[in-house]
């Protein structure tokens, strides 16, 4: 007599989700730990300028604040790739929370104006991009743990997350700043991004996404050579971020001398605001763009409204005219942010994603650095009128970027096996992709 065994059925295991592989707390925690770089240059400049009294040292420092991003930035992104990214955030973390009370300290002392400028390096050099790791680690995720059929989609919606995320913070940054020195004292926002960087970066760091990036002794670390970081595909992205960054900053500080003028300083933060709401919501639409609208063209298309955009803003002659041309810019800023960072992860060389992250992180705060101190010059210069123009030169070099690239690059990294069901034009880490 036989006795038929039957087994039950394995309870089926619901796909898994980026949310559940990152885990709930990570977004919160990158998050707010993005609000520190972002307040880094608006706050520094407040600081000197209240604490000196000289526009001119001010413009100085916040170009010497990004000055120090810029040179070390990449530098702590290659480290990243190298040694994993937990102890490079951890000594970034540590060494910025201090160069920032430093600051505070020593804006407000006898010391000459070297030392403030000094201090200005080290906190731009110590700055931990966290928008760059934070694309690098979602990414990585997305590639080793979701199912095939899943990444293309994932991968679209995290890069349009990611950025609204970056947006918010380098709309509502300043605004925190305005806030905290307003209400408190020019060294207030300083010492609020240290501690915001105390413990939001260290928890950045230490959480568990971070052991995806640690090179293993049975896998070890396959770099392109660092040459691969020098192609025109790679630059042009770059120079595009560049031209973000000077977007950022000439919009902010001559939309405050703008309403300087007409004594409503205090509210630029808001009107500045406005631009944060139509490039967040298109930011997080970017994953419902058709395929057939290639980045290139996307990058065409949303520069060139940013573009236009500015030039109504410098054509604007009172308030209403200017908050039209700032809604009408974040239609343009946002998915112009997302499709630049999905051309640097298509693009970036084997093993050096979070240096070509790094890289576009440096080149948004120095270019915010440069425009805040260059715009702040002209409109005490010239006046608000003439500093309104400025945006304009920003938008067009973004611009410009993107004909460079639509002439010169190509969409779409060629697939690999772990990559072959996306489709072309679609953001790709190289350590997934042919480095070609």
């Amino acid at each position: 007599m036989s006795t038929q065994q039957t087994t039950a059925p394995a309870p089926q295991q619901s796909s898994p989700t980026l949310r559940r592989a990152a885990g709930t707390a990570y977004f919160p925690i990158a998050f707010i730990a993005r609000f520190p770089f972002a307040m880094m240059v608006v706050g520094t400049l407040t600081l000197v300028v209240a604490a000196r009294d000289s526009i001119a040292l001010g413009g100085m420092n916040a170009a010497a604040v990004g000055l120090g991003a810029a040179i070390v930035g990449p530098l702590l992104g290659a480290a990243a790739d190298r040694i994993g990214q937990r102890t490079v955030i951890l000594a970034a973390g540590i060494a910025n929370s201090l160069a920032l009370l430093a600051i505070a300290a020593v804006a407000f002392s006898s010391l000459p104006d070297a030392f403030v400028l000094l201090t200005g390096f080290l906190v731009g050099a110590t700055s931990p991009q966290i928008g760059p790791f934070s694309r690098s680690r979602l990414v990585q995720l997305i590639l080793t743990r979701l199912p095939a059929g899943r990444r293309a989609r994932s991968l679209n919606a995290t890069m349009g997350y990611e950025s609204a995320a970056d947006e918010t913070a380098f709309v509502f940054g300043p605004i925190v700043v305005g806030l905290l020195a307003t209400t408190m004292s020019p060294a207030a926002p300083m010492i609020g991004a240290a501690v915001l960087t105390l413990l939001f970066v260290t928890a950045f760091a230490l959480h568990p996404t971070a052991r995806i990036s640690v090179p293993s002794a049975d896998e070890p670390v396959a770099q392109a050579p660092a040459r691969e970081l020098a192609t025109l595909g790679v630059l042009v992205v770059v120079a595009g971020a560049l031209g973000v960054g000077l977007f950022f900053g000439t919009v902010l500080t001559s939309l405050t001398a703008f309403l300087s003028d007409s004594g409503r300083g205090d509210s630029a933060g808001l009107v500045y605001g406005v631009m944060g709401v139509g490039s967040t919501i298109l930011a997080l639409s970017i994953s419902l763009f058709p395929e057939r609208f290639r980045l290139r063209a996307r990058w065409l298309v949303f520069s060139a409204l940013m573009l236009a955009s500015m030039i109504a803003f410098s054509l604007a002659g009172g308030l209403g005219g200017v908050i039209a041309a700032m809604a009408v810019a974040g239609i343009g800023i946002g998915p112009t942010i997302v499709t630049l960072y999905s051309l640097a992860a298509e693009r970036s060389p084997q093993g050096r994603s979070a240096t070509v992250m790094s890289m576009l992180g440096s080149a948004t705060i120095v270019g915010q650095s440069a425009a805040s101190a260059l715009t702040g010059a002209v409109a005490e210069q010239d006046g608000s009128q003439a500093s309104m123009w400025m945006p304009v030169g920003a938008a067009g070099l973004v611009v410009l970027a993107a004909l460079v690239n639509a002439v010169g690059c190509r969409d779409g990294a060629t697939p690999s096996a772990a990559g072959d069901d996306l489709p072309q034009g679609t953001p790709l880490l190289a350590e997934q992709a042919d480095p070609r």
